[in-house]
Order: structure tokens, then sequence, then C-alpha cells
């Protein structure tokens, strides 16, 4: 795995974190902080979930696209899961 694509990962999920925070505001234990690592680790499962399916590493955005899906559903998957139990 070239460290060029991990981080271009670990961009992508800083960019998406910062973003997801300031479109979704409320409280969070963790604020940015927290917010930023969830999508780091989001966008580097849907990288490698990327390469998995065979996806070219540094030819065109799949692998950038596939990062940032990722990070967006680690992400949306966290607020549920905060809603769930503030809600209980």
């Amino acid at each position: 795995m070239p460290e060029r694509s991990m981080l271009e990962w670990v961009l992508i999920g800083t960019v998406v974190g910062v973003i997801a925070r300031l479109l979704m505001p409320g409280r969070d234990p963790g604020g940015f902080a927290v917010a930023i690592l969830i999508a780091i680790v989001g966008a580097m499962f849907g990288g490698m979930i990327a390469q998995m399916l065979g996806w070219p590493i540094g030819e065109g955005w799949g692998n950038d696209i596939a990062a940032g899906v990722g990070a967006l559903a680690l992400m949306l998957a966290y607020r549920w899961v905060l809603a769930r139990r503030t809600s209980h």
C-alpha cells in the first residue's frame, strides 16, 4: 500500500470530519477531535475496501471517493448510535 494513498485517506478523513462536524452541530462527547478521528478511520476502511475490490491506486478518483464514502458512512453511523443512546 503506497504511502501516498494512506496520506490521502488521512487528509480526506480530516476534511470530512471537519465538514461533518460543522454541518451537524450539537452535543458530541468528543467534539471535533473525535469526529475527525472517526472520519479518518472510515476513510481508511473505505480506501482499503476499494483496494480489496481491485480499484487501482493512483489512477483516477475512485479510491479517494471510496475513502470519502467510508468516512461519511462511519460518521453517520456514529451519529446514529449517539442519537439512539441519548433517546433511551
